[in-house]
């Protein structure tokens, strides 16, 4: 649950990560794009960028062995050790890469790789212990007697003090649950993506499990910042490939932001904020910790964000903002495959 009037003036509140988990920022900080993905990253306000948010009473910093191969890890660990006992650490295994061809992607969740990669994250953040680890796709070839059992090892070893899944359904989660308890849930969940409201979300809320959104500002596309994102991203954006971000697709869910600008004008507020305040409102909807991890690279953003957590929407507002998800064009992902969604009816 939220703690209120809890923190330092100025900063957001705070949020348990499921049953005994950590108490973190009710809005986290994802790390991804610093290393990859949005094009070329200017390191020196990267790094500015993680000492604003942990001035805003941000203290969930998230990232992934698969961000960068590494190099998110790497980049990460001079913050990590220099602010070591204010953070929670969540990093992620599952998604191989290989440095000989970079198109290459494939998930493992075998316990030999959970072991190998814990190791290789361990070495590249320069700590002990991540205090969140978490599977990042589901192989359901394996089952998850195996790969959930050998993230508890872990626990018990002391390498890890809490796990997380990513794009599970929420029989999935129980079944995981089952096995070990599971402090967070990290899937996309936004405005333009609705599906994990399948099941995951009540499952988490059941179980007392975390929701962590991820791009719930829809990979950028919440911000308003687009008009035609098709030819207004840099040939090194991965958005490119994105059907939502490509062609009519592109141009048609620009054009599903009015309603949440007439929110945001009637708050005084930007896109970005009404977006992120109806994430966060979700906890009180579905009767669940919810705890975003919006991604920035440039400290002005992080105050804007965070300012998002003061906004209430009214339920007129929220009626509006409703119809969205179901007008976006285009899927998530080129290849659905890999994600809860896909194994929704199975």
């Amino acid at each position: 649950m939220t703690e209120h009037g809890s923190t330092a003036q100025g900063h957001i509140e705070r949020a348990e990560l499921g049953k005994g988990g950590p108490l973190v920022g009710v809005q986290g900080l994802g790390c991804m794009g610093m290393s990859e993905f949005y094009g070329d990253t200017d390191e020196a306000a990267a790094r500015a960028t993680l000492d604003a948010a942990l001035a805003a009473g941000v203290t969930l910093f998230d990232t992934a062995d698969a961000y960068g191969s590494g190099a998110n890890e790497e980049f990460l660990a001079p913050f990590v050790a220099a602010h070591r006992d204010e953070i929670t650490l969540a990093t992620k295994f599952a998604l191989e890469r290989r440095a000989d061809d970079p198109s290459y992607r494939a998930i493992r969740n075998d316990p030999a790789y959970v072991r190998r990669s814990v190791e290789g994250s361990l070495r590249r953040l320069g700590v002990d212990v991540i205090d969140l680890y978490y599977m990042h796709r589901r192989d359901p070839a394996v089952p998850f007697s195996e790969s959930v059992g050998a993230m508890a090892e872990l626990v018990r070893e002391g390498k890890v003090r809490h796990l997380g899944l990513s794009e599970v359904t929420g029989a999935e989660l129980r079944e995981a649950y089952a096995v070990h308890p599971i402090a967070a849930l990290q899937s996309e969940w936004s405005l333009f993506s609705r599906d994990v409201e399948r099941s995951a979300v009540g499952a988490a809320a059941e179980l007392g499990v975390a929701f962590v959104p991820y791009s719930p500002l829809g990979r950028g596309f919440l911000t308003g910042a687009f008009v035609d994102a098709g030819v207004e991203l840099s040939a090194g954006d991965f958005r490119t490939s994105q059907p939502r971000f490509t062609g009519d697709n592109a141009k048609a869910n620009a054009a599903l932001l009015a309603p949440v600008r007439e929110v945001a004008d009637a708050h005084g507020a930007t896109p970005a904020q009404i977006a992120l305040a109806w994430v966060q409102q979700r906890a009180s909807v579905h009767g669940l910790t919810v705890v975003p991890i919006p991604g920035t690279r440039k400290p002005g953003r992080v105050a804007e964000n965070t300012a998002a957590t003061r906004i209430t929407l009214t339920e007129a507002e929220l009626a509006l903002l409703e119809p969205l998800a179901g007008q976006v064009a285009g899927d998530r992902y080129p290849d659905m495959t890999f994600t809860s969604a896909a194994r929704e009816d199975r």
